[in-house]
């Protein structure tokens, strides 16, 4: 299958961009602006630039021309906006958790399904930048609905392995050991991992390590590991389950804690160990974020959230984590825990990119109607593509992000399909840069399942997630002729059934152990349906 990738000038692409009717200007704003951002990303339902002499202020639903109503991922956009912008996202806690809900006989909660978050969790390989910023493929392939194909967009930093050292880092660890925390496969999880990656860290790395229950507690100041290893290792060991969950408390003893042992030119970072069960104190993520902002916004020390539990506070710790500009995982057992602490957590430690936005134009020649599948709550609109006041995604080395869209092209239609562009600014300059990939109908394969390994595990996973979303609803099930049940709204979508034969068959096809879990899952859900 072919992919296209296309380096731009900012100013060739705004000149592109202008010719073609659809200048995007940034909104005016003052000091509030960056703070305010992802709650504008979040309220953007869609954010679909109008046509030049349209409306201003498009949506992401309803059917072409005429404006819809949930602001859900999965509707259509309206004719004639072809416009979709949105903050990247490199969270996988949402896939973590459902695994570990499906795990115990139960379904996850709707509410909890976030698909880019199950399509992120899968390594993908696409090309890879020399330096800092991104590549960008699009390819894509037909479904089984007539006109119907799934596009993805696909961005990549660096290697992690790059020449060259990373800046020092300085990590406080903020660690829940409320009573809910004695569950197994909790706090000792949490130990286990830490302790393993304190022998990891470097010797200019420092670590900090606060505790909270119904109070919080500073265990360990900021430290340079050097030759005081034992010393961390002893305060981790240490650590024993208490009382209530003052989960506000935690996170602002941490922040203090971080920015009290702050170093200038190191990586500063609060990684925040939890269920999210608050039960005491402020439980209110806006509440427990307005206490640290301004620290936040001054010192740049971002959130890395990482949650454990069967019973897990989702919701808000992924509001803590996009409110604190960081990332959210879960773990569920010993081999995630080391992914997490010994892999996930060192790719965030650096930074390749900030506010890093992507927006793609699907070519009103060739397409009737595009669906982006998840980022719910990243979206931005389309206006403020541009305008670097406005909060994006931070991304650090090692990373992918992936986008997929089901996109309905005309009949006969032939050309040009769609352009990606992805915007971010220089970690350290703060200078803005962009590339770009495009695709042509032409690219387009024959099948999904016949598609590359990436794109059919891209696939199988958005399947699954849109199936769980509807799973609580009969209104969005139908069943097939072999009587297999069909949940979801995405074209194409199999059953459960044949979903799971498939993602089986691609496992033992590529002897991927991920694949093989995600399987398992789909089959367990399909099961229980």
């Amino acid at each position: 299958m072919k992919r296209y990738r296309t380096r731009r000038p900012v100013g060739a692409l705004l000149a592109l961009t202008a010719a073609g009717g659809l200048l995007l200007t940034g909104c005016g704003g003052g000091d509030d602006a960056a703070q305010g951002a992802k709650d504008t990303a979040a309220d953007s339902r869609g954010g679909y630039a109008p046509a030049p002499d349209g409306p201003r202020g498009g949506t992401s639903t309803g059917e072409a021309g005429e404006t819809g109503g949930n602001g859900d991922s999965r509707e259509v956009a309206p004719d004639p906006d072809h416009l979709s912008t949105f903050a990247l996202d490199v969270d996988t806690a949402s896939y973590g958790y459902a695994r570990r809900t499906l795990s115990e006989g139960r379904l996850p909660d709707p509410s909890t399904v976030r698909p880019e978050e199950f399509v992120n969790s899968f390594r993908q390989d696409y090309d890879r930048p020399d330096g800092d910023g991104f590549t960008v493929s699009v390819d894509g392939a037909r479904t089984d609905e007539e006109d119907w194909s799934l596009v993805r967009v696909g961005l990549a930093t660096r290697t992690a392995e790059r020449s060259g050292e990373r800046p020092p880092a300085a990590l406080t660890f903020v660690i829940d050991v409320s009573g809910s925390m004695g569950e197994p496969g909790r706090l000792d999880l949490a130990q286990d991992s830490l302790a393993t990656m304190t022998d990891q860290l470097r010797d200019d790395d420092s670590v900090a390590l606060v505790t909270f229950s119904d109070e919080a507690e500073t265990v360990l100041p900021m430290t340079r590991l050097g030759d005081h290893r034992g010393r961390v290792h002893g305060a981790i060991d240490s650590l024993e389950p208490t009382d209530s969950t003052n989960l506000g408390a935690g996170v602002e003893t941490g922040y203090d804690t971080a920015v009290e042992g702050r170093r200038e030119g190191v990586t500063n970072r609060v990684v925040l160990v939890s269920d999210a069960l608050a039960n005491t104190g402020d439980t209110d993520a806006d509440t427990i974020l307005e206490r640290i902002a301004d620290e936040r916004r001054e010192h740049g020390i971002t959130l890395f959230g990482v949650g454990v539990g069967s019973d897990y506070g989702d919701a808000l710790m992924e509001r803590l984590a996009d409110k604190g500009d960081g990332h959210t995982t879960y773990v569920s057992d010993a081999e995630d825990a080391r992914e997490v602490f010994c892999e996930q957590l060192p790719r965030h430690i650096e930074l390749t990119a900030r506010d890093a936005k992507a927006q793609v134009a699907f070519d009103p020649e060739t397409v009737a109607e595009f669906r982006l599948v998840g980022y719910d709550n990243r979206q931005v609109a389309d206006e403020d593509f541009r305008d670097d006041r406005v909060d994006g995604g931070e991304v650090g080395p090692g990373h992918t992000v992936t986008a997929l869209y089901a996109v309905r092209t005309r009949p006969g239609a032939d050309g040009h399909l769609a352009t990606a562009t992805v915007r971010w600014l220089d970690p350290g300059s703060r200078t803005p840069h962009e590339e770009s990939g495009d695709v042509e109908t032409d690219a387009l394969g024959d099948s999904v399942w016949e598609a590359d390994r990436g794109l059919r595990v891209t696939a199988t996973a958005a399947y699954f997630a849109d199936a769980l979303r509807s799973s609580s609803s009969s209104s969005s099930s139908s069943s097939s002729h072999d009587g297999d049940t069909r949940h979801g709204s995405l074209p194409g979508a199999p059953g459960l059934g044949e979903l799971a034969e498939r993602a089986g068959f691609l496992a033992g096809r590529t002897e991927d152990e991920d694949v093989r879990r995600l399987a398992e899952a789909i089959g367990t859900a399909n099961r229980l349906t």
